[in-house]
């Protein structure tokens, strides 16, 4: 009885131990659904044996405690092992499923990409440097003086003619009419010599007359002296007579003479006058040179727009000074802006002139443009850079050049205002 009752001790110690493992180790679980209970005391005396006390710090996993019913009903036997489960279905490998579909996507992007190529790609020359350009007009006055007036802002569009700035004019206008005062005098000096040159032909007049009635004394002193001449040789006339008929004859020939020479002075007066004219009119010619440049100075005050356009870059302001080629401004005219495409070299053999081409403005991404290859640069940028390569020195890299093309933009396009100079494009032309 003392062995029995070790051994219900021992096993009873053990049974707690056991019951305690199995509640931390399987929690709430036990068979058919039920929390796990150590057996009765019956039903552990009926197969004791003699067992040495387990050791203390060595824990052995608890067995499945039966219940309490089939502890009862079959004491002797022991519990069946449940069923094993089923070997789990070894799972693939993640790798084995991302590289064939990285390489079907791949090949699928091949596929795509040469069909692409073979069928559009290599027909089309593409170029992103390319440019909006426009004939930009520097605007600068061409005479100097006080800014009186700025007639326009920064971005204002104006129109042919319209007034941009005026420079103060009370100086331009003086000199006009400072010119024009000569010009004056010059008329009325001219008008003079005009008077005179009439009064100098009523002096070769006179002195023709003149000229004329001493000839006819001339021819009666002559007849005078022939007669007097023969009456004396036939001793009818006296010596005195003769005498005074000769020095009435010598008289004549002198007043002759003398009326020659005034005919001939007054002619010659003419022709001084005559020549007074011409110098008079050509002074009135240079005074009228002067006239019109006071006059184009006087217009050039009021500086006009040569053409529509928006104004930028506005450097002036009222009450500034200038001088001739001062820069005031900037005048843009967007309505005749064109593309600038700088193409490769290599790219140069499939273009020509009037091929179409699309451009995609980078600023406009809805903004598709249709344009005209219009000419080609004859040369390429670097030549028209300031300091042009020079490639005989030796050393030597090749670059690939590329050629200004310059693209024409249809009228409506420009129309519109939207292209401004500047702005970057991408070029298209299928050749």
């Amino acid at each position: 009885m003392a062995f029995e009752k070790h051994g219900s001790d021992d096993d009873g110690a053990v049974g707690e131990r056991g019951g305690d493992f199995r509640a931390e180790s399987t929690g709430d679980r036990g068979f058919n659904g039920k929390h796990a209970s150590s057996p009765p005391p019956a039903a552990r005396t009926t197969n004791l044996k003699p067992q040495p006390e387990p050791a203390r710090d060595r824990i052995d996993p608890p067995a499945p405690s039966p219940t309490a019913e089939q502890s009862s009903s079959t004491p002797s036997k022991t519990e069946p092992a449940a069923p094993a489960a089923p070997p789990a279905k070894p799972r693939r490998p993640l790798k084995a499923i991302i590289l064939p579909a990285v390489g079907i996507v791949l090949l699928l992007a091949i596929a795509i990409y040469g069909f692409y190529w073979l069928t559009y790609s290599r027909y089309i020359i593409v170029t992103d440097d390319a440019y909006v350009r426009a004939e930009i007009s520097i605007v600068a006055p061409k005479v100097s003086g006080y800014v009186a007036k700025v007639a326009v802002r920064d971005n204002a569009r104006v129109k042919a003619g319209q007034l941009l700035v005026r420079i103060d004019p009370g100086d331009f206008r003086i000199a006009l009419d400072a010119a024009m005062a000569r010009q004056a005098t010059q008329d009325a000096a001219i008008e003079r010599i005009g008077r005179q040159i009439i009064a100098q032909d009523a002096s070769i007049a006179q002195a023709e007359a003149q000229l004329r009635a001493a000839r006819a004394d001339l021819t009666r002193t002559i007849a005078d002296l022939d007669r007097t001449r023969r009456l004396a040789a036939k001793d009818f006339s006296s010596r005195k007579t003769l005498d005074t008929a000769r020095s009435d004859h010598a008289r004549a020939v002198a007043q002759v003479q003398s009326a020659e020479a005034l005919v001939l002075a007054a002619k010659n007066q003419k022709g001084v006058l005559a020549a007074q004219r011409i110098e008079a009119e050509r002074l009135k010619a240079e005074l009228a040179t002067q006239i019109a440049k006071a006059q184009r100075d006087l217009d050039a005050t009021e500086i006009t727009a040569p053409f529509d356009g928006v104004v930028g870059n506005r450097a002036i302001a009222e009450g500034q000074y200038v001088q001739p080629g001062t820069r005031l401004m900037a005048l843009v005219p967007l309505s005749q802006v064109f593309i600038v495409a700088n193409f490769k070299e290599t790219q140069l053999e499939r273009l020509k002139v009037g091929q179409p081409v699309r451009i995609a403005v980078d600023a406009f991404s809805r903004l598709g443009v249709t344009g005209t290859i219009e000419s080609f640069s004859p040369a390429s940028g670097s030549q028209f850079s300031l300091l042009p390569p020079d490639n005989a020195t030796g050393n030597f890299t090749k670059i690939v050049q590329r050629l200004p093309v310059r693209i024409s933009v249809p009228a409506d396009v420009a129309a519109k205002l939207m292209l401004r100079p500047g702005l970057s494009v991408i070029v298209r032309v299928d050749t």
